[in-house]
């Protein structure tokens, strides 16, 4: 591809050889003279003196540092744009349509044009597949599921009956949607189970990870907004209710009818327990619990930080002990007290 098309698909400025032919994106410190590269944080400007790269996606303030060689595109985001020049180098998948012989589809089952359904697939009965989606090998699609036009499930995804995902979505292989939520009642006979009916709805551009599990909710569905964005290994119980734009980083668990707001972020590891609210344009930083609701935006961290092992067996000892010492700080207060007013006395 042209160095010219690509500014011009980017809208970005361009200084250089539009001419230039670019075969592939690559990073600031091995890319070669046919290779764009970005760099968007100072730290790596060091690299950007010496890179042999055809082009750098750059900042304004930056073009004095690229080699004599190197064209520049100017972009105020330099990592937002290389994101959208990702999609101009992604391998193409196969386009013409088909469904492969192996494939199970329920006679009730409505399936749109151009999609493209791989071995092993089941599709139960009731269930709407729109246009332009892909199935990879062995999806299953349980009864009464609704999937939106371009959608597309890798390997081994499992969708249970009543699941509804919007358009121009991507779920990851081995993901499972729609499963039972840990819902039980103790009784003295021991635990009775709590069906749940209540399903899932994904919205429209969202993406989730390899290997996380979203559970069905007990009567109402759990809820995912428009472009949410899901990581691996990720837990999201029963009814919880995921607002649109928000991210959840690897191996984040949410316990059943959390309420995360709009633009919100969980790093990774980060847990919340259950019934409670986040609100909209909060960041809670990784390994962070979340015990209480949050009602205002900002940064939020709960744990420790990394420490010598040695370090951290000390504080722990200390920790184990601030009960007692706020006890003799607080009699030690109440002592001072009784001998200053002795004194004025």
């Amino acid at each position: 591809m042209r160095l010219g098309q690509i500014a011009d698909l980017l809208n970005l400025t361009l200084i250089g050889d539009s001419d230039r032919h670019i075969t592939g994106l690559a990073p600031l410190n091995r890319a070669s003279s046919t290779e764009l590269a970005f760099v968007s944080q100072s730290q790596f400007l060091a690299q950007l003196d010496i890179t042999q790269a055809g082009a750098v996606i750059v900042r304004q303030s930056w073009l004095d540092r690229l080699p004599q060689q190197c064209a520049g595109l100017v972009s105020e985001d330099p990592y937002l744009a290389f994101a959208r020049c990702t999609a101009l180098f992604a391998p193409q998948l196969a386009s013409a349509p088909f469904i492969d012989k192996t494939a199970h589809i329920h006679t009730t089952a409505m399936i749109g044009e151009r999609c493209r359904i791989g071995p092993g697939v089941v599709i139960g009965a009731g269930t709407a597949i729109g246009d332009d989606v892909i199935l990879e090998p062995h999806v299953v699609i349980g009864e009464m599921c609704r999937v939106g036009k371009g959608t597309h499930l890798n390997a081994g995804v499992v969708l249970y009956r009543d699941v509804r995902i919007g358009d121009d979505c991507k779920v990851h292989a081995n993901t499972v949607i729609g499963s039972d939520g840990f819902g039980f009642a103790k009784s003295s006979q021991g635990w009775v189970k709590i069906e749940h009916f209540g399903g899932v709805v994904i919205g429209d551009r969202c993406e989730i990870g390899a290997n996380t599990v979203i559970d069905r909710g007990v009567l109402d569905p759990t809820v995912l907004g428009n472009n949410v964005i899901v990581d691996n290994q990720v837990q999201i119980a029963h009814n919880c209710v995921i607002g649109d734009h928000s991210a959840l980083a690897g191996c984040v668990g949410l316990a059943g009818s959390t309420v995360i707001g709009r633009h919100c972020t969980l790093a990774g590891g980060v847990g919340v327990v259950g019934h409670l609210e986040i609100c909209d344009h909060v960041h809670v930083t990784a390994m962070s619990m979340v015990t209480k609701s949050i009602q205002t935006p900002g940064a939020f961290s709960s744990g420790t930080g990394m420490m010598r092992s040695a370090d951290w067996k000390r504080s722990a000892v200390r920790f184990s002990q601030l009960d007692t010492l706020a006890l003799r700080v607080a009699d030690l207060e109440k002592q001072l007290n009784l001998k200053s007013g002795d004194s004025s006395s």
